[in-house]
């Protein structure tokens, strides 16, 4: 097992800086340069289980670094030991660690051609709370979907934030960063896929939309639903029923309830 190493007064965390300010007022983690900042015990531990991840940094308190090793057995890199309010300085004010910080190479995401024939996907059509793309990304992985699509524009970042509410989901469902939602649909489309849009005003309940593979679910931001650009790229758009007072649902918990409904009904893929 590869042993943690203290750091010195020359290798502290250093905050991320912009506008030739630094400080914790200043600090945002996201991807810079291709870096993926992630912090708290399942995000990092997850990364560093995953083959497929390039670590750049470890830093983690004595205790954190001895539950690593605990954890993992062979750690990928070597922890620096620090305390850990070095690294609440490196994150947002009361961002959760957990004594626990990664910088890693972001993850390369698949093309549209490389999405099997009987994949379940998302679409997330301008979701940009980083929270809640983050509780997406962990309700995905907890049912077995493929892949997450979203723009390049209108979304956030792989890290940070979202990767701590993902709670280690981005190691098990990738993303797939498009240009424009509407052509991908399209071309989707043109394979196969059946593509369902969900909205509270949709023509169908979800319980009558057949559950085939492949299927795109696509959801759109809270407030704004989905584009009309968007829906027009839809096979069908189709609502949530719920028997309570109030009929719409925060876009995570959204995705929560139509992943277990279409999930149960298409079987594995």
């Amino acid at each position: 097992m590869r042993q943690p190493t203290r750091a010195g007064t020359d290798a502290r965390p250093r905050p991320f800086r912009r506008g030739g300010r630094s400080g914790r007022q200043n600090a945002r983690p996201e991807i810079q340069d291709g870096r993926a900042i992630l912090y708290g015990w399942h995000p990092v531990v997850e990364a560093l289980r995953n083959p497929r991840r390039r670590h750049l940094r470890l830093l983690a308190t004595e205790n954190g670094a001895r539950r690593l090793a605990e954890e993992l057995g062979n750690i990928p890199l070597s922890p620096e030991i620090v305390r850990a309010d070095e690294i609440s300085r490196l994150l947002e004010p009361d961002a959760v660690h957990q004594g626990f910080y990664l910088e890693s190479e972001a993850l390369e995401g698949p093309g549209l051609d490389g999405l099997s024939d009987t994949a379940l996907v998302l679409a997330l059509d301008q979701v940009t709370d980083p929270h809640n793309v983050g509780a997406i990304v962990r309700t995905a992985a907890a049912f077995g979907v493929e892949a997450i699509i979203t723009t390049a524009r209108h979304s956030p970042a792989a890290t940070g934030v979202l990767a701590k509410a993902a709670s280690g989901g981005l190691e098990h469902v990738p993303f797939l960063v498009v240009r424009n939602l509407a052509e991908a649909l399209i071309a989707l489309g043109e394979r196969g896929f059946r593509r369902v849009g969900l909205d509270s005003e949709g023509a169908l309940s979800l319980a009558e939309v057949p559950a085939v593979r492949p299927t795109i679910l696509v959801l759109g931001a809270e407030g704004k639903g989905l584009r009309q650009r968007t829906k027009e790229c839809c096979d069908v758009v189709a609502r949530l029923d719920m028997p309570g007072a109030i009929k719409s649902l925060n876009v995570s918990n959204a995705a929560a309830v139509a992943l277990f409904a279409l999930s149960g009904r298409m079987g594995s893929g």
